[in-house]
């Protein structure tokens, strides 16, 4: 049977039908297949202020008709900052809420995105686009009424002590308070151990911190005179970072038998870990009558420390500090020196010693020969003991007794 070609005409107007279908097959197809779901970004970020000096509270709640099952991951990417910071802190989560710290005295920002991956996406990790959200706490107070010098050191790992000066615009009879927060408290608490200088607070002590430890310590210290408020600082601390210990204690330096110079001590009081500690030993070299240089040894975690014979002879005193080590804290502050400044033997001095008994030989020598010039001048080699006559009444037995003691210390010499 033969078959008869359409006409060309006939099969020009095909050719658009054919077209069409094939773009609605492949329309039908891309709208059922899971792999081509594009994914909406959260809804309603939101900042809020717990009251915890600090940490903010982030959340949001998830984007409509998301697809949640087992063959697909949600996840959302949180990135937060101060104003003014060059790079954004990232955290990955499933949840809806995230609580993060900021320094309150600054604009914090926030970003959210969410995360879609799985059979839904051919295994191929789809983004949103990003959401923003600012938050500020409000301004009160000029910026030069916020305390100065703000300082902090936990001594010994027992208590903090934190110090300020009034600011530049701060009135008189201002009232300063310390707050503070970590995680475990349910509110913010007041300080309830102040420094005080003339009836003002001028610093806190606080105690009883060993659960803040490795934790951020949010602190704020505010003011207020006569119902005008003035600008609060905020501060985030590490209580480890900001640890000093006292100086080392029972420091005793001794020579060896080999003659090196041995320097012992034992770690500070306190709560201090004695594994957190570091320390420096520094040498006072003898400059005559200038003033003694103090070299410093490399820093070691050890608490003993040996000086070889070739470099002790000049050391005329030893000192120890510590402080937190690496191990324990990103840093520290160091202790104070010991007190006691111990002198050391030196090897001149040892020589000094040595001559001793020679110059004390020599000196007894030369005496001797003194006395027996002097017995040949007063006597004749012939005396003995039969030429000592009785003393006269007008000679003492005093003086009888002392020529015969030079009567016998001749006979001895000439013996």
């Amino acid at each position: 049977m033969l078959h008869q070609r359409a006409p060309p005409v006939l099969a020009m107007a095909l050719q658009p039908i054919s077209l069409l279908s094939l773009m609605l097959v492949w329309g039908c197809v891309a709208a059922s297949s899971p792999w081509h779901t594009a994914v909406a970004p959260p809804l309603d970020l939101q900042i809020i202020d717990p009251g915890l000096l600090g940490p903010l509270d982030i959340e949001w709640k998830p984007p409509p008709n998301i697809q949640t099952s087992n063959d697909c991951t949600v996840k959302y990417k949180c990135e937060y900052r101060n104003a003014g910071d060059r790079e954004w802190k990232v955290i990955f989560t499933r949840k809806l809420k995230l609580r993060v710290g900021f320094d309150l005295s600054r604009i914090a920002e926030v970003k959210v995105q969410t995360l879609l991956k799985g059979w839904c996406t051919n295994d191929v990790e789809l983004q949103s686009e990003w959401v923003h959200a600012t938050f500020r706490v409000p301004l009160q107070g000029k910026l030069e009424s916020e305390v100065q010098n703000f300082h902090c050191v936990y001594h010994d790992w027992e208590y903090l002590k934190c110090t300020w000066q009034p600011g530049l615009l701060a009135p008189r009879g201002v009232n300063y308070g310390l707050y503070y927060w970590y995680e475990g408290l349910e509110h913010a608490v007041q300080c309830d151990n102040y420094i005080q200088d003339h009836g003002i607070n001028m610093g806190c002590m606080l105690q009883n911190l060993s659960q803040a430890e490795y934790r951020d310590l949010s602190i704020c210290v505010n003011g207020s005179v006569a119902g005008t408020s003035l600008r609060p600082l905020y501060a985030t601390l590490r209580l480890h970072n900001l640890a000093k210990p006292s100086p080392p204690q029972q420091l005793v330096v001794s020579m060896s038998a080999a003659e090196e110079l041995r320097v012992v001590w034992s770690p500070p009081g306190g709560q201090t870990p004695p594994q957190c500690l570091e320390y420096e030993v520094q040498l006072a070299e003898e400059q005559r009558e200038a003033k003694a240089a103090w070299a410093s040894m490399p820093t070691q975690v050890e608490t003993a420390f040996t000086i070889s014979r070739a470099n002790q002879s000049r050391v005329s005193c030893v000192r120890v500090r510590g402080r937190t080590n690496s191990f324990c804290a990103d840093e520290g502050f160091w202790s104070e020196w010991t007190q006691e400044c111990f002198s050391v033997t030196r090897k001149e001095v040892k020589q000094l010693f040595i001559l001793i008994p020679v110059i004390l030989g020599l000196s007894s020598s030369l005496l001797i020969f003194m006395l027996i010039g002097q017995c040949k001048k007063s006597s004749s080699p012939a005396i003995s003991i039969s030429n000592i006559s009785m003393p006269s009444s007008s000679v003492t037995s005093k003086r009888f007794a002392q020529l015969c003691a030079a009567q016998l210390l001749c006979l001895i010499c000439f013996s």
